[in-house]
């Protein structure tokens, strides 16, 4: 008998244990993600159009800070140039420094070097049509310097309307401050590379590292939801098996 009482009393103290352990790590995943989170992305408010269908207006976005040396072609990035009036913007980059990049081709598309690129994300006008510019346009892209469009090439004011400016609408890379990774308002969505850019020199940016930090946080909530149910759980379990023993000496005794 009381070797029983042993065992089981051996067992209870190692399911204290480990439901001690999983709440520890959990906190350790839970509040390492959060951390994280805060150091490698920061919040931005989209208040226009121009970036429609891909991120509509008055979306909340996680923008992923980075250097402007990371950027590749089809990022969406935050950036602030004065010559466009300083203010915090979003756009996608269509060209780096050493392209020329012009609307339109014989399709209808816009071209980088030559090569039509395939943009699925585009805006639709009046008229239902998805058009890549209906402003014709052929810009040799200085070094170091970015060519951004909107999604919705019919109501964006982006490297188009300053054309005309030194540079030729270009905005130095040192003007980004971040990539877009999610819109986490009302979609909750990642966005994704587009595979249209996927084939120039240079390739496009690897995913961020949102999804590890999400997996992170979840992970940690489920551990300490875990653990911290066990000891409830394991009580109701131990009465459970206390009234079944006591019905039974009861039966034994009658």
């Amino acid at each position: 008998m009381s070797g029983t009482i042993r065992a089981k009393g051996g067992r209870g103290r190692l399911g204290s244990v480990l439901s001690g352990l999983a709440v520890a790590v959990g906190f350790l995943l839970f509040l390492g993600g959060l951390v994280w989170g805060a150091v490698a992305y920061q919040p931005y408010t989209v208040p226009t159009d121009s970036m429609s269908p891909t991120i509509a207006t008055n979306s909340k976005v996680l923008a992923e800070r980075i250097d402007g040396a990371e950027v590749r072609r089809g990022d969406v990035v935050v950036f602030a140039d004065p010559l466009w009036g300083g203010s915090t913007m979003v756009k996608r980059v269509v060209a780096v420094g050493g392209d020329t990049v012009a609307c339109c081709g014989a399709d209808g598309r816009l071209t980088v070097n030559g090569t039509p690129v395939d943009e699925p994300y585009l805006g639709r006008g009046l008229e239902g049509r998805s058009v890549a510019s209906e402003q014709q346009f052929s810009v040799a892209v200085p070094e170091g310097n970015l060519f951004l469009l909107g999604d919705d090439r019919f109501t964006s004011l982006d490297s188009r309307a300053h054309l005309e400016d030194a540079g030729q609408g270009t905005v130095p890379r040192s003007a980004v401050v971040g990539r877009v990774d999610v819109v986490v308002w009302p979609d909750g969505s990642a966005l994704e590379r587009p595979a249209g850019f996927a084939g120039l020199p240079g390739g496009i940016s690897a995913p961020g590292p949102f999804r590890a930090l999400f997996t992170a946080i979840a992970a940690g909530c489920v551990l300490i939801l875990a653990g911290a149910a066990y000891g409830p759980v394991a009580g109701f379990a131990a009465r459970r098996r206390g009234r079944a023993a006591a019905a039974a000496r009861e039966k034994v005794g009658a």
